[in-house]
């Protein structure tokens, strides 16, 4: 028999702790090879944690709301690897021995007749979590088929039942008094209770885990970097109508959407390779310069909070590859279902404001990079046109580029010429170009 150190795994760049938020598992309790045992959070991602072996919950060293650093022994577990060398049994370790061997022989017949929700369920696949506390909260089978899930192919994800649960309590526990309306004959009013001393003009809330580690993150990089902006306006009416021209034979052919994203991604990704002292970070007085491209993309999450999953190797992806990766991404973002991977080892940021109608803005620096470009609007405006015959006015499709960048370490003209270099790959593009 061995004890195997379950270890907190790497879970981002920058990211040196996590906070225990859920034990699927406890002391004594049965766990198979890549089961999820327990939940964690950080800034960045909230993940479930598999474990590599099979075994026994023998100790778990760290409670929830409790804090972990990363590579820190969270538990132990008895296995019957022999992995390491075990010292020589007495009467009690061997009677030990024969008792965890008994219940490593009852794993797989446990998860098979264990009275749960089962993983799939009809067309539906339901994650060791969500399972978990539909169990624990007496959600049955027929109630979960019932939730809509917002995940990939409609599964439901954590927030989607946690969303219900909340929708649910409110609903069996608000205080009403039915009373009769005597200028009506219709149904019952309905007149709600307010809690005794509570203020009419104001209510409170509770930031969520995830929201006060983002504040915190955010804070500490306005303390952090001196950040500074640049602006310029770009002429994207090329783009416009290129992208009218081949988006629908790209939907039929590759079965989703091809949004302006990848565009500008490929455009920031070039613009990278011209100026590579915009792809670096800092660590004190020094400056580490990155050799990959990994840009991150900043994804709005259903409950109004934020991720920045990373395009690896951005600059070595097609077009079509861009629009792949972005696509995937955004969308196993907002299910909850990005690995702690794709979070990590970003090494520029770029933030699609556009998306909620804003023209331009002064975005915060993703530590420990130096720089995040902000896309703002695409607005339909009358322009100057310069021609052979003379300059006329039309209508051309315009937008913002806001570039936050870190002055310690990058001057006004690097951080002025990065974004214009970007204005002008976006300007220039070809029109002929097939994707």
């Amino acid at each position: 028999m061995a004890r195997y150190e379950f270890k907190l795994p790497a879970m981002g760049e920058s990211v040196a702790e996590a906070t225990v938020t859920n034990w699927l598992k406890q002391v004594g309790d049965l766990v198979a090879a890549e089961e999820v045992i327990v939940e964690v959070a950080t800034d960045k991602v909230d993940s479930e944690v598999p474990c590599e072996v099979s075994g026994v919950v023998a100790e778990i060293r760290f409670q929830v709301d409790e804090v972990v650093k990363i590579g820190e022994v969270m538990a132990i577990i008895e296995t019957e690897s022999n992995a390491t060398a075990p010292a020589a049994p007495d009467a009690e370790s061997a009677q030990a021995a024969s008792l965890v061997a008994q219940m490593m022989t009852k794993v797989q017949e446990s998860t098979l007749s264990q009275p749960s929700i089962s993983a799939h369920n009809g067309d539906r696949f339901y994650s060791p979590l969500v399972r978990n506390i539909a169990q624990k909260e007496g959600i049955g089978i027929e109630e979960l088929n019932g939730i809509q899930g917002s995940g990939l192919n409609k599964r439901v994800t954590k927030d989607d039942l946690l969303a219900y649960l909340s929708q649910r309590c409110k609903t069996t526990s608000t205080a009403a008094i039915a009373i009769e309306n005597p200028y009506t004959t219709g149904a019952p009013a309905e007149v709600k209770v307010s809690t005794l001393g509570s203020s009419q003009s104001e209510e409170r809330i509770e930031m969520s885990r995830m929201g006060k580690m983002i504040a915190e993150h955010m804070s500490h990089s306005k303390q952090t970097s001196a950040h500074v902006q640049s602006f310029t306006e770009v002429d994207v009416t090329r783009i416009w109508q290129w992208r009218n021209k081949v988006k629908k034979a790209f939907e039929a052919r590759e079965g989703e959407k091809f949004t302006f994203t990848p565009i500008f991604m490929e455009a920031v990704a070039k613009a990278l390779v011209d100026y590579p002292m915009m792809n670096i970070s800092v660590e004190g007085t020094t400056i580490i310069k990155k050799k990959n491209i990994n840009i991150g993309m900043a994804t709005a999450l259903p409950d109004g909070n934020l991720i920045v999953p990373v395009i690896k190797n951005a600059d070595r992806l097609s077009l079509k590859g861009l629009a792949k990766v972005v696509n995937d991404l955004a969308q196993r973002a907002r299910a909850s279902q990005l690995k702690p991977d794709e979070v990590k080892d970003g090494t520029y940021t770029v933030t699609n404001i556009g998306s909620f109608g804003n023209v331009f803005g002064t975005p915060i620096i993703n530590q420990p990079q130096v720089g995040i470009l902000a896309i703002g609007a695409i607005k339909k405006v009358p322009a100057v046109i310069e021609t052979p015959e003379g300059d006329v006015i039309g209508i051309r499709y315009k937008m913002m580029l806001s570039h936050s960048y870190d002055h310690r370490v990058v001057n006004g003209a690097l951080g002025g010429m990065f974004v214009q270099r970007v204005a002008e790959y976006l300007e220039s593009w070809d029109t002929k170009r097939s994707i």
